[in-house]
């Protein structure tokens, strides 16, 4: 579990509210602010870069002056690269940069090339889950050119498991269930595991922190208040940033269950799925009980984005009665993963997108269909999943 300093953080920079509100006070439920807080962050970030820049084109209009050249002491270390504005208020990680080196008479930084790690689920052409694959039955391409691995193993490790649950008045006739499939996906993973529970309608909130109290989070999932609009996709970039807290595990997960589409996010699809994409993101699981209207082809296509780009799969079911099946085949592929790793052999730097194809074959040569992240940002801090 988390030390109490990390739980005492986690909760902080959440702001939950694990107790119910009096029902006329209910409006003053401490929403969670990670997306709003972030958003402010990227805008001071632009404004420094605006002066920044403003400032530049002012100096260029100054009279010339015969230049000095720097001594290594003189030299600050980092300030021959700008500060990305994702970095701003953030920690420096010394592991990111090594120091800079002098080459030619001129300062260049040495980037540290990270390990990218992929969670990996193998299935046949028939959907059924392989899991007795070896390390020379896979292939990893980043932009079309073949890696070298250097990990691979397929271990039941404990698991750092975020569940989001719709709010919406259509929901509340199927929570008994849905609230019953959440617990039994807690009960068949590992007993390490640390779970928490966000409800989410146009508002989100952390009604349970990381924890395996089953007593907890069950009390969690009954705190339904079905008013408003529906903020999926700020509740799933909240989320995965949320999920992030927990350092101590690598394993992320968020299961979401719907029945609506967004109509309240401040948040684009495409923006939510860049963030997830961006470093150790969570492997994102939907359930969506989506009606057949007008606008439900559109809804169907975002849950697949989010789920395909990050290596999970979204369920549409007819019928709330399969939401228990589905819960448990979630489980198994949680418990039957591959876990790759490869040290990028493409340049890090820069705010670029790396795409990523995965291929398996069986014994018999035989190619099977593979489910893992897609691809990664490589200017976020790390490159692990």
């Amino acid at each position: 579990m988390m030390n109490p300093e990390m739980k005492a953080k986690a909760v902080d920079a959440f702001r939950t509210r694990l107790e119910p509100s009096p029902p006329a006070a209910a409006h003053q439920r401490s929403r969670l602010t990670l997306y709003v807080e972030r958003r402010k962050t990227l805008l001071v970030a632009r404004l420094v870069v605006a002066v920044a820049l403003v400032a530049g084109a002012v100096a260029q209009d100054r009279p010339s002056v015969p230049p000095v050249a720097p001594s290594v002491s003189a030299q600050q270390p980092g300030s021959a690269s700008p500060i990305a504005p994702d970095s701003v208020g953030k920690p420096l990680d010394p592991a990111s940069s090594q120091p800079p080196e002098e080459d030619a008479g001129q300062f260049v930084f040495r980037k540290k090339v990270e390990e990218v790690t992929l969670h990996a689920v193998v299935v046949d052409q028939q959907n059924h889950l392989i899991s007795n694959l070896k390390r020379d039955s896979f292939s990893v391409y980043e932009n079309g050119k073949l890696q070298k691995m250097t990990s691979f193993r397929q271990e039941n490790v404990p698991l750092a498991l975020g569940i989001l649950i719709d709010n919406s008045g259509s929901m509340r006739p199927k929570r008994q269930e849905v609230n019953a499939a959440a617990l039994n996906l807690v009960r068949s993973s590992n007993t390490q595991d640390d779970v928490f529970v966000v409800n989410f309608g146009e508002q989100y909130y952390l009604d349970q922190d990381f924890t395996d109290d089953l007593v907890k989070l069950k009390t969690a999932l009954d705190k339904v208040e079905t008013r408003g609009s529906t903020a999926l996709y700020d509740a799933i970039v909240a989320s995965a940033a949320h999920i992030r807290q927990d350092e101590r595990i690598q394993k992320r997960v968020l299961l979401v269950v719907t029945d609506g589409r967004d109509n309240a996010s401040q948040e684009t699809i495409d923006e939510a799925v860049g963030q997830l994409q961006k470093g150790d993101g969570p492997v994102v699981y939907v359930i969506a009980f989506i009606d057949q209207t007008k606008g439900a082809s559109s809804t169907v296509r975002a849950l697949q984005a989010i789920s395909l780009k990050t290596g999970g799969t979204a369920y549409f079911p007819k019928d709330i009665s399969q939401v228990d099946a589905i819960s448990k085949s979630i489980a198994n592929d949680i418990r039957n993963q591959y876990v790759i790793g490869y040290k990028s052999s493409n340049a890090m730097s820069g705010h670029a997108y790396h795409a990523i194809d995965v291929q398996a074959n069986d014994a018999s040569r035989h190619k099977l269909r593979v489910r893992t992240r897609t691809g990664y940002y490589s200017d976020s801090p790390g490159a692990s999943q």
